[in-house]
């Protein structure tokens, strides 16, 4: 019984009984532990909503675009600075916030939805990702729209939502019955779609303010914790969208002009992070914080180079929302855990397939706006 009691951990002397039992013990860890691969996998809940099910279901609505990212596939890399004023060292110990640091950034500005060559809309939501890296090699890695509110609040609602909104071919608009339909189902989206609506559409990505949605928790250095959102907030003067910006001939106007922009002068904007308090929601990102939570401006971000997506670029970044420093924490919002996962997904399709050159160049065009 030596051979056997060593591979099972038992100590010597051990009963044939015992030993049984601790056998029946190890077989239901192992296959406890496969089950919960196989559930995690869909493997045992064919209706499970998985990673791969809501990438999945974005390339079924956008059509295959290998080596693209399935959401938010066109984009500028953009690369930069962030300088910390101090301010945010009392709310977090993550190193970036010290007074006076410098931290490097990459990032990307880009457009939602998986068309990579559409032309540029004006309603069309605008994202910022960054990668912040650290003095101490940590990152902080975070994607944030031009929106207040996120649509929805689960994943499973977010999944929902994707298949309503599937334009319909005849018209090349969604169908209005069936986002109809999803409202009456997620009331709480059709309130954070009416927020959305009323927002002001800015005339570019220079001038619109960028949001975390998500609540997340900083913690400080004497160990308090506190619920936050953030938000980069431009110092370049908002200006509405008009109808004659909107109508140009340039399919890539909002990059087009974004690029020469940055080429004239760094680019701006303020973090800002709002401090949530103990009634605030974390879990629901539909919901906006009470108008009168204190803000505090932490620092600026300063971009200052734009490159077209390329090899070991930002087109090769995965801008995972849960890749936090020490002193950024999550928040109890299951979208978070849900977007980590389907970007880990998407980034490990289109790693393995052939890439085409990027729509938006970030060449200079001489009818850019500035």
């Amino acid at each position: 019984m030596t051979l056997l009691n060593d591979l099972t951990g038992a100590p010597p002397g051990m009963t044939g009984r015992s030993l049984l039992l601790r056998l029946s013990t190890l077989g239901a860890v192992v296959a406890g532990t496969a089950g919960g691969f196989a559930y995690a996998g869909g493997w045992l809940s064919p209706g499970l909503l998985t990673p791969a099910r809501i990438v999945d279901r974005f390339e079924a609505v956008n059509g295959p675009h290998p080596g693209f990212r399935r959401n938010h596939a066109k984009g500028l890399c953009v690369a930069g600075r962030f300088a910390a004023n101090g301010a945010g060292a009392r709310l977090s110990k993550a190193a970036l916030f010290a007074p006076g640091q410098v931290t490097p950034v990459l990032g990307r500005v880009a457009l939602a939805g998986g068309q990579p060559y559409a032309a540029d809309a004006e309603t069309t939501v605008r994202s910022l990702a960054l990668l912040f890296r650290q003095s101490d090699g940590e990152e902080w890695r975070t994607g944030m729209n031009n929106i207040p509110v996120f649509p929805v609040r689960t994943p499973e609602a977010f999944a929902a939502q994707l298949l309503a909104a599937k334009p319909d071919p005849a018209t090349g608009k969604p169908d209005p019955a069936r986002m109809a339909a999803f409202f009456a189902d997620h009331p709480e989206s059709a309130r954070a779609a009416a927020l959305i609506k009323a927002r002001i559409v800015t005339g570019g990505f220079a001038d619109s303010t960028f949001w975390s949605l998500n609540a997340f928790r900083f913690v400080a250095a004497n160990g308090s914790v506190r619920p936050v959102r953030w938000a980069f907030v431009p110092e370049r003067m908002a200006t509405a969208e008009t109808p004659a910006r909107a109508g140009q001939a340039d399919r890539n106007a909002l990059f087009d002009t974004f690029a020469a922009q940055v080429r004239q002068n760094p680019q701006r904007w303020h973090l800002v992070v709002t401090l949530g308090r103990v009634e605030d929601p974390t879990a629901d990102a539909t919901q906006p914080w009470p108008p009168d939570r204190e803000g505090v401006d932490v620092g600026t971000l300063s971009l200052t180079e734009v490159t077209p997506e390329a090899p070991h670029t930002c087109r090769d970044i995965n801008f995972d929302p849960l890749v936090l420093p020490d002193g950024i924490a999550p928040s109890d919002d299951p979208l978070l855990s849900a977007r980590s996962a389907a970007y880990a997904q998407s980034f490990t399709r289109r790693a393995g397939e052939a890439k085409a050159p990027s729509a938006v160049t970030g060449a200079p065009n001489p009818g850019a706006a500035l």
